[in-house]
């Protein structure tokens, strides 16, 4: 049992006290691996929105508990409190949406488990009681066509500026490969292994330090031939913000501007949102196509095209029971269809007789 004190204390300088911990990696994951730097950023970012919310005037404080009845009660009434003043300052003053709240909240119960744990602070376990809001975001993904498309299409591809070319050329490949995008743009040369002939890709995964090799098709190869570069980087890119604005730019340019409405989720409750709120224009397809777009395309091309589902996982770097990978498998409706529709027509032809 953590040591007890009856000194009461404010929150943000312990909370920064962490962020320290987890800077100076003292803080490690299970297995020993250490923080990436997006998690630390994630950290660092709850650490801002709880300074924000301070300033509404609810009191950031941590007071161990005893053996008190009393001070038990009131400290479950205060962590019930802070935790829907917290969330409604979420939703209303930041506008977001459950998955927003949700992750910040995620962060917020591993902070008061390090107290507990590391600092020896036993504020109980009121923390627990945080309810870790969800929503199930659609992906969005090319279909199998769109994908062809932009690979065979040399009539469309001659007709993009060389700036365009070559984003689509990066999307193409990382739609192929299953690589995460902050992997697929920090490509190396070395990465790039060829045996007899054929040319493989080789990869540890930044943020899960998950092996992946994958056979190159002959286009893929055609990509990183026509992409080369003098130094040690496969390819020459630009910021990722100017690499989504060229990824948005090429779809609308291959005739993807479709309207495509986007949903999301408050309090559980749908919430439709708006490219333009005034005008309630829906988004278009190209306008929510990104970065993250190559990776689940090709997670759900291979699934849509038969790929085994452990075959998969292993080219995207997912364990087994992934949460994230269920969300490709869900997708999958086009398998879904072909399989449902096997078991209807043998329903109907074979016409099978009810027991009396």
């Amino acid at each position: 049992m953590p040591t007890k004190t009856n000194q009461t204390r404010a929150m943000l300088p312990l909370f920064h006290e962490f962020i320290r911990a987890n800077n100076r990696n003292k803080r490690l994951l299970k297995g020993g691996r250490k923080l990436n730097n997006g998690t630390k950023k994630n950290y660092e970012h709850l650490y801002n929105l709880l300074s924000k919310f301070e300033t509404t005037g609810f009191e950031l404080r941590v007071r161990p508990l005893t053996n008190n009845k009393r001070l038990f009660d009131q400290e479950k009434r205060y962590y019930k409190k802070f935790y829907a003043r917290f969330t409604a300052f979420l939703y209303d003053e930041q506008d977001a949406f459950d998955n927003y709240v949700g992750h910040n909240i995620k962060l917020l119960r591993t902070f008061f488990k390090w107290l507990v744990q590391e600092r020896g602070i036993y504020v109980g376990e009121f923390y627990k009681n945080f309810h870790v809001w969800k929503e199930d975001i659609p992906i969005i993904v090319l279909q199998p066509e769109q994908l062809n498309y932009l690979i065979w299409n040399n009539d469309f591809h001659k007709s993009l500026s060389p700036p365009l070319k070559r984003a689509k050329d990066i999307f193409v490949l990382g739609c192929t490969v299953a690589l995460r995008a902050s992997d697929l743009l920090n490509l190396r040369k070395s990465n790039i292994e060829t045996f007899n002939g054929v040319s493989y890709l080789k990869v540890i995964s930044k943020k899960t330090t998950a092996y992946t090799k994958i056979k190159l098709p002959e286009y893929a190869t055609d990509i990183l031939d026509r992409n080369k570069t003098r130094g040690p980087m496969l390819f020459k890119t630009s910021c990722q913000r100017n690499f989504n604005q060229n990824i948005k730019r090429i779809i609308e340019l291959a005739g993807w501007d479709y309207e495509y409405p986007k949903m999301r989720s408050k309090r559980g409750k749908p919430h439709v949102q708006y490219k333009n709120a005034k005008k309630r224009t829906h988004y278009r397809f190209c306008d929510l196509v990104s970065t993250h777009t190559m990776r689940r395309t090709a997670i759900t091309t291979m699934l849509n095209l038969g790929v085994e589902e452990q075959t998969v996982r292993k080219i995207s770097g997912h364990a087994p029971g992934s949460v994230e990978f269920y969300k490709y498998v869900k997708h999958n409706q086009q398998r879904i269809d072909e399989q449902t529709d096997v078991m209807f027509e043998k329903l109907v032809e074979r016409r099978l007789e009810v027991a009396v």
